[in-house]
């Protein structure tokens, strides 16, 4: 499975780049306001420091503003995936753009029917939103499972992009049920290292090692 990281804090991108667990970075408006950067300028930057996607959305709702955009964005860098919403102006954008040989990104997917389409028009990857399907009382994982069997069963190369990820839970079911990417924001991330027994476990060790009275440098 690959990560990546959804957030627009190129400080944040660059110490997991470091470590080698970003495969790519996933960006919204909603991020770019709360980066305080210009778009332009904030996305060069992440994509001189992540070699692979970076997800960059258009803010045009009707499809020829939308492609005009995209392949605004798409100059910036060769790793831009341009970011399309999941509307029929957004599947017309996402025809014109892919067949232009550019990664796309179709993002807010709610249902298995809008992924299947999302996936004839040439989409790179499907954006389903897990963490808002929970806030409605639906099980946002049961989507993942429902799009992972439609595109296995019919060969779609598009791929299951988890988003609105909120847990590491999130993460963890996500690779069960064999989604492509799960993007996350860097605390999610972070918070796959902890688990109380391993924070346990190296105390009884820290004590034990004062023990000995020894030390290694």
């Amino acid at each position: 499975m690959k990560f990546f990281v959804d957030t627009a804090d190129v400080a944040a991108i660059r110490e997991l780049a470091e470590l080698g667990i970003v495969d790519g970075v996933t960006t919204n408006p909603s991020l770019i306001l709360k980066s305080g950067r210009d778009i332009l300028e904030v996305t060069r930057e992440i994509c001189a420091l992540v070699p692979g996607p970076v997800s960059a959305e258009v803010v045009a709702t009707e499809a020829a503003a939308m492609i005009a955009e995209g392949r605004k964005l798409a100059a910036l860098a060769g790793n831009i995936a341009v970011k399309v919403p999941l509307t029929w102006d957004g599947l017309k954008a996402c025809k014109v753009l892919s067949g232009e040989g550019r990664m796309v990104n179709v993002t807010l997917c709610f249902s298995a029917a809008q992924a299947i389409l999302a996936a004839k028009a040439g989409a790179t990857f499907i954006s389903p939103f897990v963490g808002r399907l929970d806030d409605v009382g639906a099980e946002g994982m049961d989507l993942i499972a429902d799009i992972r069997k439609i595109y296995d069963n019919y060969r779609f190369t598009t791929q299951i992009l988890v988003a609105s990820v909120r847990s590491v839970a999130h993460v963890t079911e996500a690779a069960v049920i064999g989604a492509d990417v799960v993007t996350a924001p860097p605390a999610v991330l972070k918070a796959m290292a902890s688990h109380p027994l391993t924070d346990r476990g190296l105390e009884a060790f820290l004590q034990d090692w004062a023990r000995t009275g020894q030390k290694i440098l």
